[in-house]
């Protein structure tokens, strides 16, 4: 009998776990941990999007409005390469800085920190504070990077059509598909509502390219 019972409890129907609570907040740890990965990757990709897309309004918006008073395919092309180089310089240049001031803020708080002599704070823990610290020249080059990717889509269309209402229509049309792109990447990242995020970054595109299209031609038209 003694046996039979040892038998019965050596069974695995009759096994009890014993771990199953630290097993489940082991899982539920390393969900979170992906989830918050997940946002911070998404937050980044989000923010090249946006950068994308505003070398890509700001270009192409250029050389519609120098298109709007010279025919000439070589000034819309250093329009658009000159718009490009220093739109990607200044959006380096203000990461930079704006990245750089998070940087001193968090630096000061980890002084703050220590000098309070948190006696949780060791070795491994600071260490991955700084791990964690933003980097002023990596967002500097992602942003100058996500830039010049956008301004090269209306500088590409442009570049091999000399005939200058088909150069107009297909940078109109090659950008319009970008921003139908660019509007659809931001929605997802965003986890915002597709169409409708499409439909306005598509129209505010349009009038950005129509309102220097038209003012500059209004006023080249005028002889000044």
């Amino acid at each position: 009998m003694a046996a039979t019972n040892q038998t019965s409890f050596n069974n695995p129907k009759f096994t009890v776990p014993i771990n199953d609570v630290e097993q489940q907040t082991s899982l539920e740890l390393q969900a979170a941990v992906k989830e918050f990965d997940y946002s911070k990757r998404s937050q980044w990709l989000r923010a090249a999007v946006l950068g994308a897309n505003d070398g890509l309004v700001s270009t192409a918006s250029l050389m519609m409005g120098i298109g709007a008073v010279k025919q000439d395919i070589k000034a819309m092309i250093l329009t658009g390469f000159a718009g490009l180089v220093a739109g990607a310089c200044s959006m380096a240049i203000g990461e930079f800085v704006s990245v750089y001031s998070q940087l001193d803020i968090e630096l000061a708080q980890m002084k703050r920190e220590r000098q309070r002599g948190d006696a949780n704070g060791g070795t491994e823990e600071n260490k991955e504070e700084k791990e964690d610290l933003p980097n002023p020249l990596q967002a500097a080059a992602a942003s100058a990077l996500a830039f010049s990717l956008g301004a090269m889509v209306p500088l590409l269309a442009a570049s091999f059509i000399r005939e200058y209402k088909v150069r107009l229509g297909v940078v109109v049309a090659a950008v319009t598909l970008a921003l139908v792109v660019f509007g659809w990447l931001g929605a997802v990242l965003g986890k915002a509502p597709v169409v409708t995020s499409s439909v306005r970054v598509l129209v505010g595109g349009w009038l950005a390219m129509a309102i220097t299209f038209g003012l500059t031609k209004l006023i080249g038209s005028s002889g000044l």
